[in-house]
């Protein structure tokens, strides 16, 4: 499945356990706080100052 950014976080999380480390990398180190499991990973990224084409390129290589 690839991972667009309207996904959430807890989502990605759950398809794909080895999005961690790649999501930490970027600055993104709350992945086990409540809000960022509701959060899209464009929320996410908009929120670190993170270009969010970039990681889900990284996401889905």
């Amino acid at each position: 499945m690839k991972i667009t950014r309207e996904m959430l976080i807890g989502d990605i999380l759950r398809i794909n356990p080895n999005a961690a480390p790649i999501l930490m990398s970027f600055g993104m180190g709350c992945l086990g706080c409540p809000s960022s499991q509701m959060e899209s990973l464009e929320q996410a990224a908009a929120v670190h100052g993170i270009d969010v084409n970039l990681l889900i390129e990284k996401l889905n290589a």
